[in-house]
């Protein structure tokens, strides 16, 4: 794998899932993420690591129960959180009446929140708590939320005879109350399950670190596999009541795992957050300027002011940890544009998906099953890309570096949305020219095109292709990028851009549709709106977000 300009040749490390406590677990564990990231830093700053004292399990075989434990309660956390998600715009728009724009907001600010409530979910378990009890209570409040979804699904007037009614209105708070729940419990598990795990195997090597990891990705795909696949099915096709209850048993599934290995558990105490310091040192800094106790001539930063040199309470390369942030941020911050266009896949694609083609020789294909190509193409190209593309250039003396890879995935998902944009086009002219087939899913009639939702498949395969080079690579800059002690909070950063790109991608639905008032791009029928304009806004903005990012590149590279 090439390496950035000037630097030394890269040596496995943990990636951000596998670092320890105080490092990453205020940063949520990206589902995408790499089995193992390199580390690109200075050979010369490195030090060597005091070796990890032996844990102390009874034997092996309760090591590797305790292990599966963890493993299989991350399965069953992934299962139920995409078994929520796949058809959450369809549940919106067919049981809770709400219009295709404000179900797709509710998908957005929903996992949105649920990469955003990662970073507090981190900082209790390394300040308060612990992991153990920070998942095991996150676990629990994921269970009441996910248990509220089925009991919104249920119809009370048919179940009761008439006697007893949910309104839509209060299924909606239900709903939403639910939802809140979820958000909060995934992003407790989230922060914290990976590194917990690797804690488990820490005193046998990096390399048992690695292993762990390479499964703990394993058992995501499968969690998130059967959700896309089956769950999704059973909701669109049976009832939503049976596909909630689903992840409802999967999620007490995992409490129930937590329990059982609990006594052998190796459980780290809170040591304390690297949040915490970065805060200390930003608002000291911020009220030395005001005191004007050190003259701006004295200093090259404000944040010089918190050293102890100039009379603050901190020491000098904790202030230069957190001034490194100024170089790092920018970079991240053109990263959000990118995961608006990748929320899509569970928003406005999954609504053009409904009208398009699902039958093939009379089964009904889920919706959100089209997601399986994202998953396909991403388990496809790490390998490769890692053991076969990655040393071919740099054999060839082609620089690919983090940065350049990153701006790769920008384009791919640029085109993703072009693509997502002639498929509307194709399927409107359809509809005016064949008049269109009504297609009955989960009880809810839509006029659809003849053209297959198959034809979806290149816009989720680039999506797919573009997490590899922005997403994986986005978090191999951040760890490499970053100083040690504060990798947890830059990871955290990284991350965090998926949930501020959810937001984003909700709030220009919000702006489209009231400057499009009198003919709205995104209405509650997509047929008689302009959905591919809105499709083409994305590929404009990713491409500006882009220059911006080239330039931010070039200097940062310069630097």
């Amino acid at each position: 794998m090439a390496t950035p300009q000037g630097e030394s040749e890269p040596t496995y490390v943990v990636s951000d899932r596998q670092s320890d406590s105080s490092s990453t677990s205020g940063s949520p564990s990206h589902e995408k993420s790499p089995l193992i990231v390199k580390d690109d830093s200075d050979s010369d700053n490195k030090t060597e690591k005091p070796k990890p004292e032996k844990l102390h399990f009874k034997s092996n075989r309760e090591r590797v129960c305790v292990i599966l434990c963890i493993l299989f309660v991350e399965m069953c956390e992934r299962l139920t959180y995409y078994s929520i998600s796949a058809n959450l715009v369809l549940f919106c728009t067919n049981v809770l009446k709400l219009e295709s724009a404000d179900a797709v907001v509710i998908s957005l600010v929903f996992t949105g929140t649920s990469y955003f409530v990662p970073l507090f979910g981190g900082f209790i378990a390394d300040s308060i708590a612990g992991k153990f009890n920070t998942i095991y209570g996150s676990a629990l409040i994921y269970f009441v939320g996910s248990a509220l979804l089925p009991v919104v699904a249920i119809e009370f007037i048919e179940l009761t005879n008439g006697q007893h009614v949910m309104t839509v209105d209060q299924k909606r708070i239900f709903y939403l109350i639910g939802l809140s729940l979820i958000a909060i419990g995934t992003g407790g598990i989230k922060s914290n399950v990976g590194p917990f795990g690797a804690q488990q195997t820490e005193d046998l090597g990096q390399k048992s670190v690695q292993t762990f990891f390479n499964w703990f990705y394993w058992f995501i795909n499968v969690g998130s596999g059967i959700a896309f696949s089956v769950v999704a099915y059973i909701q669109q096709e049976v009832s939503f009541v049976i596909g909630y209850l689903i992840p409802t048993v999967s999620i007490l599934i995992a409490v129930v795992l937590l329990l059982i290995g609990r006594s052998s558990y190796y459980n780290k105490p809170p040591e304390g957050s690297a949040y915490t310091r970065v805060v200390k040192i930003m608002c000291e800094s911020v009220k030395r300027v005001r005191s004007k106790s050190v003259t701006s001539s004295d200093v090259d930063s404000y944040l010089d002011r918190a050293k102890e040199q100039n009379g603050g309470s901190f020491a000098d390369v904790h202030v230069e940890e957190v001034k490194s942030l100024g170089r790092i941020v920018p970079v991240f911050l053109t990263i959000i544009p990118y995961w608006t266009i990748y929320v899509q896949m569970s928003s406005v694609y999954f609504l053009q998906g409904e009208r398009m083609l699902l039958t093939i020789g009379g089964f009904m294909i889920p919706v959100s099953s089209l997601n399986l190509f994202n998953i396909i193409i991403i388990l496809i190209l790490i390998p490769l890309m890692d053991r076969l593309v990655y040393p071919c250039l740099a054999n060839l003396g082609l620089n690919f570096t983090q940065l350049r890879r990153i701006g790769f995935g920008m384009i791919l998902a640029s085109l993703s949305v072009v693509a997502a944009a002639i498929v509307e086009v194709c399927r409107k002219q359809d509809l005016r020219t064949n008049g269109g087939i009504p297609q009955d899913i989960s009880g809810t009639v839509y006029n659809s095109s003849s053209i297959s939702v198959f034809a979806q498949i290149p816009q989720f395969t680039l999506i797919g292709a573009s997490e590899v080079f922005t997403s994986i690579t986005g978090l191999e800059f951040a760890y490499s990028q970053s100083p040690p002690s504060m990798q947890g909070v830059v990871m955290g950063m990284f991350l965090l851009t998926t949930g501020l790109g959810s937001y984003l991608g909700s709030l220009l639905v919000v702006i489209v549709n009231a400057a499009s008032h009198d003919d709205p791009w995104l209405p509650d029928e997509i047929n008689d709106g302009y959905v591919e304009r809105f499709f083409i806004l994305l590929a404009v903005l990713m491409i500006l977000d882009f220059i911006v990012f080239v330039i931010l590149a070039w200097r940062y590279t310069r630097n």
